[in-house]
């Protein structure tokens, strides 16, 4: 028989939230304008590639040169938050966590957002508020698909049962880091800009409301 889910850690970006858009054309074009080029039928596999892991570690991949990658990431906060308007929360998240909080699950995130966008988010909507934990950039060395992030939320969480915790996420690397942490992974199909990547996770959530199948 398979143990209660108890603990369900999430991601943020295209889990709880729509950031996509808010965050990537932004990337493409300070690439460009600092002599990375991206060609035009390249933009939509690079933006859902480097979507989801912090911010350095997405130009780092693209190959921006180590001296380049904290200007650029600086300039990159800057353009993106003058696209904040386009932010959306997934619908249906409010009610799910409430749901899970109303079943008395523990609930925390672990994110590769900076602390201060954390603060934001925080701030910007209510139903952040039912996290007991949050583990940030910061917090650790390595970042996703490390499993870093989970296991900081985990011991922060006072977990000492992996099989009794799920990590939430969107993105292949969200799926690696839940597997080497040793906890079990959900894809969030619902928010997610490339599904079939995550199709191997131990739930599929079509919409949010699944989370209360688990």
């Amino acid at each position: 028989m398979t143990e209660q889910i108890e603990n369900f850690i999430f991601d943020i970006d295209g889990t709880l939230i729509d950031t996509f858009d808010m965050y990537m054309p932004p990337m493409i074009k300070l690439l460009r304008e600092h002599g990375y080029p991206v060609a035009p039928e390249d933009e939509q596999a690079v933006m859902r590639k480097l979507f989801g892991i912090t911010g350095a570690d997405a130009l780092r991949i693209y190959g921006v040169k180590e001296e380049d990658v904290a200007p650029m990431v600086k300039e990159w906060f800057q353009l993106s938050y003058q696209r904040e308007d386009r932010v959306t929360v997934l619908a249906g998240i409010p009610a799910a966590l409430q749901g899970l909080n109303a079943e008395g699950r523990n609930l925390a995130v672990a994110t590769s957002k900076v602390q201060d966008e954390y603060e934001h988010f925080r701030h910007k909507f209510s139903f952040a508020k039912l996290f007991d934990v949050a583990i940030t950039e910061k917090d650790t060395v390595k970042h996703k698909p490390d499993p870093d992030p989970i296991l900081a939320a985990m011991e922060e969480m006072g977990i000492t049962d992996p099989a009794r915790t799920v990590y939430v996420g969107d993105t292949i690397n969200d799926l690696k880091a839940a597997k080497a942490a040793g906890v079990k992974s959900a894809a969030a199909l619902y928010g997610s800009a490339n599904p079939a990547s995550i199709m191997g996770a131990d739930f599929l959530l079509h919409e949010p409301a699944d989370l209360l199948k688990i």
